[in-house]
């Protein structure tokens, strides 16, 4: 199957990332994640959610109109594994809760993958306890046009010391993402306006707008730090950033 990754992957490393662990908690952007590192050879997948496929999924999310009102776990698990029946996809169809998380993070995972909604504690405590066990975790961002990735480990600052509560968390993140960009010469001209504009509209319930295109972006930034990660290749970790814009 993946015999077109050579000169990019060698035999060795492809046996490794197909032994590399690999959680995945939320299946919203992280079904796009997820498919784009099976492709590559990560064979080893959990992925955690108690969330329903939706018609408004369908914009920027790896799924289906025969997938709505599924699990979006089943309905991924399935996709994946019409890619790759040898694949381990393990699945876990339930919401993370403070009652449970510790419970379904107690295997050993070499890599996470945060996309939980911002609608409670919960993606805090996850990084919490997967830096504890000295798992990093990748947490994306879907940038419409664009896209970024930062990573958490036991060395890096944490995320939430950009702002200690939940609600519209993803704005501060979006903002800090914007405050690096402008010392590159990587400033999106986009970005600034869409950030404005969604900061004055920005309330309870509602959800920052994402494309498609931030989507696969994130997914190709994500599947190559999981690889730059499992081969020993130095990554940075927050609070430096990766983005990628056309």
């Amino acid at each position: 199957m993946y015999r077109r990754n050579y000169l990019y992957i060698t035999s060795e490393q492809q046996e490794k990332i197909k032994n590399y662990r690999i959680i995945i908690g939320g299946c919203g952007l992280g079904s796009v994640i997820a498919e784009c590192a099976l492709r590559l050879g990560f064979e080893d997948l959990c992925i955690i959610d108690g969330d329903k496929v939706e018609l408004s999924n369908l914009n920027r999310q790896n799924y289906t109109r025969d997938d709505i009102g599924k699990y979006k776990v089943d309905a991924l698990q399935n996709r994946l594994l019409q890619i790759n029946p040898n694949a381990k996809i393990t699945t876990i169809g339930e919401y993370l809760t403070p009652e449970n998380i510790d419970k379904h993070l107690n295997r050993r995972y070499d890599l996470a993958i945060n996309t939980i909604d911002f609608t409670s504690h919960i993606p805090f405590l996850f990084d919490k306890i997967c830096v504890s066990r000295n798992i990093p975790v990748l947490h994306p961002l879907n940038l419409g046009w664009g896209a970024s990735v930062i990573i958490i480990d036991r060395d890096s600052k944490q995320l939430s010391t950009l702002h200690h509560e939940y609600e519209g968390f993803e704005l501060h993140m979006a903002q800090h993402i914007l405050l690096e960009l402008k010392k590159t010469e990587m400033f999106p001209t986009y970005l600034s306006d869409i950030i404005g504009d969604y900061s004055r509209i920005n309330g309870p319930g509602v959800s920052p707008p994402q494309l498609a295109i931030g989507s696969w972006l994130v997914a190709s930034i994500c599947t190559t730090l999981m690889y730059n990660l499992c081969v020993n290749v130095r990554v940075k970790t927050f609070p430096e950033i990766y983005f990628k814009s056309i």
